[in-house]
């Protein structure tokens, strides 16, 4: 094998050696394309198409952009096509749908498990927060690359968890089918109750939840992973006042090793998320050159194996967006975790809880080699929707938290009132309210 096959991986250079410019190369992903002003210009006429004429402009798009030709009683998924989605989908995907239904359900489960909650902060004043579901909730299947009934799993389980009463899905049909929306998705979506699903080009779909067209209902909030132009959507929609989840855009993930990894399953989680596609991110940072030589190798023997595109995918992930960052030792290598923030982390090393210990921006961490990034997007339960291009510094995966909100509550007695006038009347006096003062004087005076 040759020098050049073996060097799959970008060999990006010793951490601490780097400078901003090199730095910023391997941080920075995933944006530019998203926040690209022509195609914003591009998502912004799409958008405004469909605020102004609803089920025509998503007509209009689907036919433009995915060749797709329909009759506005198409856009809604019928109950015969959710029925025969059920005879198209094998027993073996039938059952791992229910089980990753049931792993992702229990972990939510458990997030919601404490609800309401109030305590006595002084005699007499209580406080505390009423939790309730968000009103309605719009999720985002992508269909371009591939079936991804695990995606609507991971965005509705937690809706259905947190009470959501209103979902609605938006689900591009597969490309070159004449408008056939994916078996497996709809058949996720009907083991859930789900009955609002909707055929439509990505960015259109996303328009036509925040709007509402003749078809699809309005939403308070969407969620979805998708291309540069579905994320440009969501971002955009948010103008007009329908909250969206920053940012899931292109996979990508970063493993932490040291040199007690089997090279084998390394190499194969390495390319794990790297075939998603052409702009998806694969990283390895580890303290020993040792461990890189050899991975090396590895990964070109099962580069090899994988068919096209996903090959393609592959060495773009490793060879160009990701790579390789040497580290002098694991505290180093986690502060470059941290830095990157990936959406999937795994980390691979003789004290795998001290690293952990030491990672505060992640997606997810998974923990040692039997703990596989396919695992989390499939069955786990933990969520796998996970934040992209640096946001898990400032968000988190979609769980039932998202679909939920707390209304603080709280009450005084009369006690609790006099106990807490002065220091009303003193944030008054400072901040020139006479009324706010006046409130409290008179039930004081009562």
């Amino acid at each position: 094998m040759s020098d050049t096959m073996a060097k799959v991986l970008r060999e990006r250079g010793y951490w601490h050696k780097l400078d901003a410019e090199a730095r910023a190369d391997l941080l920075t992903r995933g944006t530019a394309a998203i926040f690209d002003s022509s195609l914003r210009e591009g998502v912004l006429e799409i958008i405004e198409d469909v605020r102004a004429n609803g089920d025509t402009a998503l007509l209009r798009a689907l036919e433009k952009f995915d060749k797709c030709t329909i009759t506005a009683a198409q856009i809604k998924v019928t109950e015969a096509e959710f029925a025969a989605a059920r005879k198209e989908v094998s027993d073996e995907l039938l059952v791992a749908i229910r089980d990753s239904i049931d792993h992702v359900r229990r972990f939510n489960e458990q997030l919601t498990a404490h609800g309401d909650w109030s305590f006595e902060t002084d005699p007499g004043l209580h406080v505390g927060e009423k939790v309730s579901p968000i009103a309605s909730a719009g999720l985002f299947v992508p269909s371009g690359k591939g079936s991804y009934p695990s995606v609507l799993i991971q965005l509705a389980v937690p809706a259905v968890v947190a009470g959501v009463p209103e979902i609605a899905v938006i689900v591009p049909p597969v490309p070159g089918s004449g408008g056939k929306v994916d078996s497996a998705v709809l058949v996720a979506a009907d083991e859930l109750g789900i009955r609002q699903v909707f055929r439509a080009n990505g960015p259109a779909g996303v328009a036509a939840l925040a709007f509402g067209t003749e078809t699809v209902p309005a939403v308070r909030k969407l969620c979805g992973p998708g291309s540069p132009p579905v994320t440009c959507a969501q971002i955009e929609v948010q103008r007009f006042g329908t909250a969206s989840v920053m940012l899931l855009g292109p996979s990508e993930s970063l493993i932490l090793s040291d040199d007690s990894a089997d090279i084998r399953l390394l190499a194969a989680d390495l390319l794990n998320e790297a075939e998603h596609g052409p702009d998806s991110t694969s990283v390895l940072v580890t303290d020993s050159p040792e461990l890189l030589e050899k991975v090396q190798i590895e990964l070109a023997a099962q580069l090899a194996e994988l068919p096209e595109p996903r090959r393609g995918y592959a060495l773009t992930a490793l060879g160009r967006n990701g790579g390789v960052v040497l580290t002098r030792d694991l505290a180093e290598a986690a502060e470059v975790a941290n830095a990157f923030a990936p959406e999937h982390m795994q980390i691979v090393a003789r004290n795998e809880q001290e690293v952990l210990a030491q990672v505060v921006d992640a997606g997810e961490v998974l923990l040692g080699q039997n703990t596989t990034i396919s695992m989390a997007n499939f069955v786990i339960g933990c969520p796998a929707a996970l934040p992209t291009s640096g946001y898990a510094k400032v968000s988190s995966g979609i769980t039932a938290n998202v679909f939920r909100k707390w209304t603080a509550v709280a009450k005084a007695d009369h006690a609790a009132l006099e106990t807490a006038s002065q220091t009303v009347f003193a944030f008054c006096e400072h901040e020139g309210f006479p009324a706010h003062a006046a409130s409290v004087r008179a039930r004081l005076q009562s």
